[in-house]
Parts: structure tokens; C-alpha cells; sequence
């Protein structure tokens, strides 16, 4: 376990662009990850609910980073992704939960839950993550304060 590594893949993350809208929280732990955000109406799709886009974001980046925690020299590529979007988001906040559930050399799979803040679930989703040839450094975040 390396949680200099963790505090570093969290800055990386906390410090990457889009995130200056979702203003999430991370916490990331050996083949774990852990995201939230409070809901905001500017997530809202026409019908006044979350948009599909932020359900995938939280599971994708809670299986990612659940993943690239136990890859500690390159960054990992999300592969494929499937989401299930089980119940409608009008408020409040939302946690996704990812795990590793497979870890090869080249090939990692991890799946994921959002539970509202009531702790009812309303979303799942589960990937294929690959070893990309970017090297976790300075140059992409990785260990940098978030902005």
C-alpha cells in the first residue's frame, strides 16, 4: 500500500480542469476509490433531473482511480464502460464507490455504485481499464497541488 501515491493520484485528479466544475471530493485506497459531489442545478438536464453524463463521470472516475491505484508508474486508460442509471438525482449529494475486480498486466476491470444522499442507490457501472504509455508525473498533475 502506498498512500503517497493515492495523495498524489487525489491531487492529479482534484487539479484536472473539469473538475472546476463538479468540485468533487476523492479518497483513494489500494484497488479502491472513493468520489462525491453535491448535486447542482446547472446538472440538470430540460426535465430538471442529472444528466446522464455526471452518473458515468462519478462511476468512471471511482473504477479508474480504483484502478491506477494499484498502477504506480503510468497513467490508465478507460477501455470500455457500461452505466446503469437505476434512479432519478433532483439534489442533494451523490458517492460513487469503485473496486477493482480484476487486476492483470495489462488488463484491469472495476465496477462502481453511486448511492445518493439518503444511501439509496441510483446508478452502477463497471470497465475495462489499459496501461497507457503516459508516465505519471508533474507534466499531467500527478503529486501537484490542486488548483
Amino acid at each position: 500500500m502506498n498512500v503517497d501515491h493515492y495523495r498524489k493520484l487525489e491531487a492529479m485528479y482534484l487539479g484536472a480542469p473539469i473538475n472546476r466544475l463538479y468540485r468533487p471530493t476523492i479518497a483513494i485506497g489500494e484497488g479502491t476509490a472513493e468520489v462525491a459531489i453535491d448535486v447542482a442545478p446547472s446538472f440538470f438536464h430540460a426535465a430538471g433531473a442529472l444528466h446522464g453524463s455526471v452518473y458515468f463521470k462519478l462511476l468512471d472516475d471511482a473504477c479508474f482511480f480504483a484502478v491506477n491505484s494499484l498502477v504506480e508508474d503510468v497513467f490508465v486508460l478507460t477501455s470500455s464502460f457500461t452505466s446503469y442509471m437505476t434512479r432519478p438525482v433532483t439534489g442533494g449529494s451523490l458517492t460513487a464507490r469503485g473496486r477493482v475486480v480484476h487486476s492483470g498486466k495489462t488488463l484491469f476491470l472495476a465496477e462502481a455504485e453511486i448511492v445518493n444522499s439518503d444511501g439509496k442507490s441510483v446508478g452502477r457501472g463497471n470497465g475495462a481499464f489499459t496501461r497507457s504509455r503516459i508516465a505519471l508525473g508533474p507534466e499531467i498533475g500527478y503529486g501537484e497541488p490542486a488548483i
